[in-house]
């Protein structure tokens, strides 16, 4: 009777303890409406603009080594983003701008914190640790790719955020803004699915960057990935075109 209720107590110790660590390890994700139609323009991203028109090239790539003497600079701007964090209020523009920008800064910061590295996947946990302040709370780059971007109901994102590797999308060197979004991501879209390092067109075969293959869900809620890539791409795409997904290179996109 004793070893019964002891085995009965112990499993509903391992139960609450479970219960608990869900509860306290439950975090809240930022879930805007973006509900305005007027943009605020209250945000500046004109200190990430200069550093991105200082050591990015038109290529994507980046000058890491002199950046570095700069980072206070851009820690500055993450200061100016977690103290401004994005309310209902906002546009739907001005939301999109905010996260991209703030990932992408926010990249950054994190291979200057680990240079000189190889590559971003050299740094231990590199997408799930908590450190990116929205507010006075933190996130992961994770978090804000999952949990917020992927949310918004925009697949053009994928080819605005960099990952700081060869085969990501190239970081443009202009921060992004509400003003000039649709511009921007159909540059983006434009640029990335006609790099033929980033991905080889044919009219009868396609060979695509994994990021068609990871996030394939996100391309095709209104179609197939074929009919998604086509009105970006500078080839007459035939409906049927093979589709294989090339070797992806995580290599750090550092100037050279």
């Amino acid at each position: 009777m004793q070893f019964k209720l002891m085995a009965k107590t112990a499993v509903f110790s391992l139960f609450s303890l479970a219960g608990l660590c869900s509860f306290f390890g439950r975090k809240e994700m930022p879930m805007h409406q973006f509900e305005s139609k007027v943009q605020s323009n209250t945000l500046d991203h004109s200190a990430w603009n200069a550093l991105l028109k200082k050591y990015v090239d038109l290529s994507g790539n980046v000058d890491y080594k002199n950046f570095k003497n700069e980072q206070q600079s851009l820690t500055a701007y993450l200061d100016h983003l977690a103290n401004n964090a994005p309310s209902d209020n906002w546009t739907k523009e001005e939301g999109l701008a905010y996260y991209i920008n703030l990932y992408n800064a926010a990249t950054v910061q994190l291979i200057l914190d680990h240079y000189p590295t190889k590559s971003i996947k050299d740094i231990k946990r590199p997408w799930s640790n908590d450190w990116v302040k929205i507010g006075n709370k933190t996130y992961s780059l994770g978090d804000i790719e999952h949990k917020i971007l992927r949310k918004m109901d925009e697949p053009r994102i994928h080819f605005a955020i960099n990952c700081a590797s060869f085969s990501c999308p190239k970081l443009l060197n202009e921060a992004y803004t509400a003003s000039q979004l649709e511009r921007q991501l159909q540059k983006a879209s434009e640029d990335f699915v006609n790099d033929p390092t980033r991905n080889i067109l044919s009219k009868e075969k396609l060979q695509l960057s994994n990021i068609f293959k990871w996030y394939k869900s996100d391309f095709t809620t209104h179609g197939n990935l074929i009919e998604y890539i086509r009105p970006y791409s500078k080839i007459d795409i035939d409906a049927k075109a093979d589709i294989e997904y090339l070797t992806y290179d995580w290599s750090l996109n550092e100037k050279r």
